[in-house]
């Protein structure tokens, strides 16, 4: 049976969503039923509205939410109506090697789980035909239908609009610094870029007990953000060589850095930050076909690495519920991350003040 939904639509060639009625089937085997009560704006939706990164469309994007249940298909145990749930793109299919290794961030058949099988209704329909559902989520709507790995439940005692940042921003900018990187205790660490997910990263320092934490941005008031939520240090690059100031304030170098911007030259930058033997984890998303030069002598002779970090190589059933105790407890602040809230009809201006770096995280409350 198919009921009916307002959802934020982008449509071939357009350049910002409409919100239109859509339809959305109930859920089958495996499947969710969530009411959205809010989701996060991520920098990297802006990508596939401005055609950078293509994707079938129609589609309703949006990969950053949490809700209730409503109703759940056959084969779904581990959650049930009234559950409050936050969703995440990690994914796996739970039978290849990667899902077996325990890293289903990276699994090879996703996909399977993202979408209906052919021949099936789909998910989601738009005037009788289908309507692309963004990575089996499809947050920018007022309910989601997804696969029952693609969500976890949390704490009820959890507000549902901060809970919402977790899918994403937080879980990736947190799994870059503890999961990926490894963080330790009396760590120095610099962060390029400070949006969501550069922020979360530097609260995650700061959590993990590094020394120094230095935040690298261009715009003075995401530093003084970046100081409120945790950074010791912060670096303007109009003030001098970002690098160069890097190099200053920890005597060679920081032991770890974390690239969340997405920009070849800032991931050159972050690597030259590191100190020797340190490690630059790019979380960023780069551009399709963007290459990285750098000095052969900086991975040989310096034994510096240079890694990626997919979504914080999460674990996220696991990592989640901790997030939540977190924030619950005080160390891992929220609050102050979410710089403007919109209903859905005003998600456009939500990438608007993105783009104008008037924002950490902008929610959009749709229940």
């Amino acid at each position: 049976m198919t009921a009916t939904m307002r959802a934020a639509v982008l449509h071939p060639e357009a350049s910002s969503l409409q919100i239109e009625q859509v339809g959305v089937a109930g859920p089958g085997p495996e499947e969710v039923l969530v009411r959205t009560a809010a989701t996060g704006l991520c920098h990297s939706d802006l990508h596939f509205i401005d055609g950078s990164w293509p994707i079938p469309t129609p589609c309703v994007l949006g990969h950053e939410a949490a809700g209730v249940v409503e109703a759940v298909g056959p084969g779904v145990g581990e959650v049930a109506p009234g559950d409050h749930v936050v969703t995440c793109l990690s994914v796996g299919c739970g039978e290849c090697i990667t899902c077996l290794e325990g890293r289903s961030y990276l699994c090879l058949e996703g996909r399977s789980v993202r979408t209906r099988a052919a021949g099936q209704p789909p998910r989601l329909s738009l005037g009788g035909e289908e309507l692309h559902q963004f990575v089996g989520l499809a947050t920018f709507a007022e309910r989601m239908l997804v696969h029952r790995r693609a969500l976890v439940r949390i704490r009820r005692d959890m507000p549902l609009d901060r809970a919402a940042l977790l899918g994403c921003g937080v879980l990736t900018g947190t799994g870059a610094v503890f999961r990926t990187a490894g963080v330790r205790p009396g760590s120095s660490v610099a962060v390029v870029g400070c949006g969501g997910i550069g922020m979360a990263a530097v609260q995650a320092a700061r959590i993990a007990g590094a020394t120094l934490v230095i935040a690298v941005d261009t715009e003075p008031r995401k530093l003084a953000w970046a100081t409120e939520l945790g950074a010791t240090h912060a670096v303007d690059p109009a003030d001098g060589d970002p690098v160069e100031q890097v190099h200053a304030l920890t005597g060679g170098g920081a032991e770890f850095t974390f690239e969340a911007i997405g920009l070849p030259r800032t991931v050159e930058q972050c690597l030259n930050m590191a100190a020797r033997g340190g490690t630059a984890t790019v979380i960023g998303m780069l551009p399709q076909g963007a290459r990285v030069e750098i000095d052969g002598a900086e991975l040989f002779l310096h034994e510096k690495r240079l890694q990626g970090s997919l979504m914080g190589s999460n674990v996220f059933r696991r990592d989640l519920p901790q997030l939540v105790d977190l924030y619950l407890d005080g160390r891992l602040r929220l609050d102050e991350m979410v710089s403007l809230r919109l209903d859905l009809d005003r998600i456009n201006e939500g990438y608007e003040a993105m783009l104008a770096g008037e924002v950490v995280r902008a929610v959009v409350e749709i229940a």
